[in-house]
């Protein structure tokens, strides 16, 4: 069996970055399903956030991510993470990644529920794909051994130690195992559950799955975030509006040209995703429409087109020239909150496995994300588990929260199915989203939770990728549908219909494990 000192499953910013500082102190082996360049990372167009600006301060990041977070933040990975900022900027200078600049100094934008401008941006919105490209420039440079159109279909587990993986190569579909002393998953996140999302085609919850299946906790699965604006038009694939569109001045108006966020919220187009979203869902509904649309015509055409030229660009190519025309939008599945435990180090309940970025769960979100703090969350903890490994001091943890800890319900075969559909991804996002979605309740919960749990009695052992994403779909589809039936609350992005209020009793974090 091939030995490497870590395996590093995912090629986004947080397994490339965590790969290169690895490669500093062992023998790497990245694994990605797809080609190196199929990620999530490259659609990330806001920004990242840091307070290096002349009047912020870690202290006022600190207070922002905490309101957002509504009451389930992990305080003390919110100052790690907000301290550690400004260096993990500077590590991404000294890569090469080219933020975008203004006399001078690195340029700074505002987002949603920021108090200060403290978003860092890279060829206006295409943050995620110039760190994307970057990073994997230095990944060739750095010589890193990278296995493409390998799919991890299981991590191996000696006692409650990572041994290895087991790895299916795609296109030959044979399969192999690889040792390794440390395993990091940085797999992404879950997007592609629902039928309206922004996500890349790898978002399948792979490694969600994979780490529930070994034995490691899965974490506020129940908090997803939804994008309150994505294109919304006839046949094309929804495609992220940045929030940072709304931060430059974006009203967001109803198909009869209202105005109509300060009738939900005093903070306007500027309020929590949450609250935008729900929001949006209302409008749409009070007008009978599909979409609202948002209005940039109001700022300068220059403003526009060099602040978001490939929101322009991809508009113009749908014959809306947005610095005249309304922007037709609509909310769409964007951001797993959610995901594998890790402590304040990268961590797991499982010794030697790790994992960081979307697919893993630090408590920094607590239960609704702050804008522009997810690639930031991948650098801070991807940093932290590589100074672990080499021998960094770890300081004993004792969370604050109360946990409540579940394994996945067996299935309620008392209940007859009327009808259960064929097991397919379309299916899958179907139901998630008219069961799971941005706005919920217990009936249409246990609906969704019974099928999910008749799709995972059917399944056969899965043979290929297609097979194994949709093996992962479910289970990650299971893993949110019942924490989300279980939180007899509302809280950030988690909304109940049937309970609408937010209860000191779910101040606790639901945690799955086998």
């Amino acid at each position: 069996m091939k030995e490497y000192d870590y395996i590093v499953i995912g090629s986004g910013i947080a397994g490339l970055y965590t790969s290169l500082l690895a490669s500093q102190c062992g023998r790497v082996l990245i694994i990605t399903k797809g080609s190196i360049e199929e990620t999530n990372t490259r659609y990330a167009q806001g920004g990242i956030a840091a307070a290096i600006g002349a009047n912020d301060s870690p202290e006022l990041h600190f207070q922002d991510t905490i309101a957002a977070g509504a009451g389930l933040c992990d305080e003390e990975a919110v100052r790690i993470l907000v301290t550690e900022a400004p260096d993990r900027i500077i590590e991404l200078v000294n890569l090469g990644v080219p933020f975008d600049t203004l006399e001078g100094e690195i340029a700074l934008t505002r987002e949603a529920a920021h108090s200060m401008p403290r978003i860092l941006h890279a060829g206006g919105d295409s943050t995620g794909e110039h760190i994307e490209i970057t990073l994997h420039e230095r990944v060739r440079e750095y010589k890193i051994q990278v296995r493409e159109f390998s799919l991890v279909t299981q991590i191996l587990v000696d006692g409650r130690a990572v041994k290895g993986a087991r790895v299916l190569d795609t296109r030959s579909t044979e399969t192999e195992d690889i040792g390794c002393r440390f395993l990091i998953l940085a797999t992404g996140g879950a997007g592609r559950l629902f039928k309206f999302n922004t996500n890349s085609e790898v978002a399948t919850g792979d490694g969600i799955s994979l780490a529930y299946r070994a034995g490691a906790e899965i974490a506020d699965m129940e908090f997803f975030q939804f994008h309150p604006t994505a294109l919304r038009l006839p046949g094309v694939t929804p495609f992220l509006i940045t929030e940072a569109v709304r931060g430059e001045g974006g009203i967001l108006r109803n198909v009869n040209g209202k105005a109509f966020m300060r009738d939900y919220t005093p903070a306007g187009e500027l309020a929590p995703r949450d609250v935008v979203s729900r929001s949006v869902l209302y409008e749409m509904e009070k007008t009978g429409a599909d979409k609202v649309f948002l209005d940039v015509t109001h700022l300068p055409a220059r403003t526009v087109t060099t602040r978001f030229p490939n929101i322009y660009r991809v508009c113009l190519e749908q014959r809306i020239d947005i610095t005249k025309e309304l922007i037709p939008v609509a909310p769409a599945a964007h951001y797993t909150i959610g995901g594998v435990k890790i402590d304040h180090w990268g961590g797991t309940n499982i010794a030697g496995l790790f994992a960081c970025g979307e697919t893993a769960c630090a408590g920094v979100h607590g239960a609704n994300r702050l804008a522009s703090n997810s690639l930031l969350d991948a650098l801070v903890f991807g940093r932290r588990i590589i100074d672990r490994t080499v021998g960094t001091e770890r300081v004993p943890e004792t969370p604050d929260e109360e946990y409540v800890y579940r394994n996945l319900s067996p299935g309620r075969s008392d209940r007859v199915l009327e009808r259960l559909p064929e097991p397919s991804i379309a299916a899958i996002q179907e139901l998630m989203w008219d069961r799971v979605g941005i706005i919920r309740d217990g009936k249409r919960l246990n609906e969704a939770a019974d099928v999910l749990a008749s799709w995972e009695k059917l399944l056969p052992s899965p043979k290929d990728r297609p097979g194994h994403e949709l093996c992962n779909l479910i289970l990650a589809g299971r893993l949110m549908t019942e924490a989300a039936l279980l939180r007899e609350e509302s809280r950030g992005a988690h909304f109940r219909n049937d309970f609408p209020q937010t209860s000191p009793k779910w101040q606790k974090h639901i945690i799955f494990t086998r």
